[in-house]
């Protein structure tokens, strides 16, 4: 029975960030040692995830047949987009509101020491409004956006792609012919990489305990209990409503992709469980052209987790300097946060920057105020992203439902333990075990 159990990722990804905390508790120094295990499974990661996203949005938004087409589905994932994460700004701001995490603090600028924001104010430098985000989905060259590894960049040049071969006729044909092929030599790829998530998680939780203590849990706790709080409460109210109105059940969704909830709460990277995470849901019935659109979008446009983080952090750097935030003030505050939540996964220290990014619009707050965030944010990061890669997945089911392009039967099978999980339309039995699988009924 156990070694059956060792057999499943998710059990083995538990087991290494228990040994992980352990040895960064006891063996601080050691723990710290670590943090090349995580960075280089991050790294073998994000070196898959760009071709992967072409081959995926090329193989299925191809199918997809013209621009009007395509435009359809885009236009309605980004309506869902902006709807979902509304409601989780909404949320984070009710709860900061109700919690007041920094009213007792009652600092000012000189007790802060801002030294630790240079890194981050430099890259805030770079950025240009709102003009300048969108020219910057526009990248230099293709290759450039894959260099780079820009989700929005990536996503226009394989739209555009992909559209041009949908134009081709027969030889297009031939030509998603192979980029279907080349697509299952990336998830085979995939599937080796991911032996080594039990690895990439016990070196990145070693490191976090080692450096940062478990009493860093401690510090700043209301600011957490209530970031961890909100991300409940939407995920429960807003997240369960909408499954449950799409015909399916989120507990289940979560208890089929648990594997993947454990190696980013571990790695604090959606990115790092994106390419078996598209195995998934097209093994749960969604069709490949829609996960191909859906995902790499939610990936820049649906951070529901960054978006409750982001407005509470804030608020609570407005209230521990003792700044009244008027309800226009707040109002304006989620605007913003919309607009630069926006880009921010799989980027380092991106989600700190849109924060900053966030502050600069309000005069009256003080920036050097974030630096307070920076001890804690590492546990944020934990939620934020789990929170982000949930919302997305929720996404990917809902937008193929409502397209009624999802394959019902299959993912009530698969959901209820009875189902194949990386079965699906564009792959094979012998295809469905490129990526290690996650057993429902484990």
């Amino acid at each position: 029975m156990l070694r059956r159990l060792f057999k499943h990722v998710y059990f083995q990804v538990f087991v290494a960030i228990f040994i992980g905390v352990a040895i960064g508790h006891f063996f601080p120094t050691i723990g710290q040692s670590l943090k090349p295990l995580s960075d280089g499974f991050i790294r073998l990661v994000k070196m898959i995830t760009p071709p992967l996203i072409f081959v995926t949005i090329v193989s299925g938004a191809s199918q997809i047949g013209d621009l009007k087409a395509l435009g359809k589905i885009g236009g309605k994932t980004l309506i869902y987009f902006e709807i979902v994460t509304t409601l989780a700004l909404l949320i984070g701001l009710a709860l900061v509101n109700m919690i007041e995490p920094g009213a007792m603090m009652n600092l000012h600028v000189g007790m802060v020491d801002a030294h630790a924001l240079q890194q981050y104010q430099g890259q805030l430098q770079k950025e240009s409004g709102l003009v300048g985000f969108l020219l910057n989905i526009i990248p230099n060259s293709a290759i450039g956006a894959f260099a780079t590894g820009d989700m929005l960049q990536i996503l226009l040049f394989s739209c555009l792609f992909a559209v041009g071969v949908s134009h081709l006729g027969e030889k297009g044909k031939m030509l998603l012919g192979f980029f279907e092929g080349l697509s299952d030599v990336f998830f085979k790829i995939v599937g080796i990489v991911m032996r080594l998530a039990p690895i990439g998680a016990f070196g990145a939780m070693g490191y976090s305990v080692g450096k940062y203590g478990l009493s860093t849990l401690h510090s700043l706790g209301m600011l957490l209990i209530t970031v961890y709080a909100a991300t409940i409460l939407f995920m429960v109210f807003v997240l369960g409503t909408i499954c449950r109105a799409s015909g399916f059940s989120l507990w289940r969704l979560l208890g089929h992709i648990k594997g993947e909830i454990l190696l980013v709460l571990a790695t604090t990277s959606s990115e790092s469980v994106f390419p078996q995470l598209i195995r998934k849901l097209e093994g749960l019935g969604c069709p490949k052209q829609v996960v191909g659109i859906v995902m790499p979008m939610g990936y820049s446009f649906n951070l529901d987790g960054t978006c409750v983080a982001q407005v509470i952090c804030a608020m609570f750097i407005a209230q521990a300097f003792g700044v009244h935030m008027s309800l226009v003030d707040q109002l304006t505050l989620l605007g913003v946060s919309m607009l630069t939540s926006k880009g921010s996964a799989g980027v380092a220290g991106a989600s700190f920057v849109a924060l900053l990014a966030t502050l600069t619009t309000f005069k009256h707050i003080p920036i050097e105020g974030a630096a307070l965030i920076l001890g804690v944010d590492r546990f944020i990061s934990e939620i934020r992203a789990v929170t982000n890669m949930i919302g997305n997945a929720v996404a990917t089911l809902v937008i193929s439902g409502l397209e009624k392009k999802r394959d019902n039967v299959q993912l009530n099978l698969v959901l209820n333990g009875r189902g194949a999980p990386f079965q699906s339309q564009a792959t094979s039995p012998s295809e469905s075990c490129a990526v290690p699988q996650d057993s429902p009924s484990a």
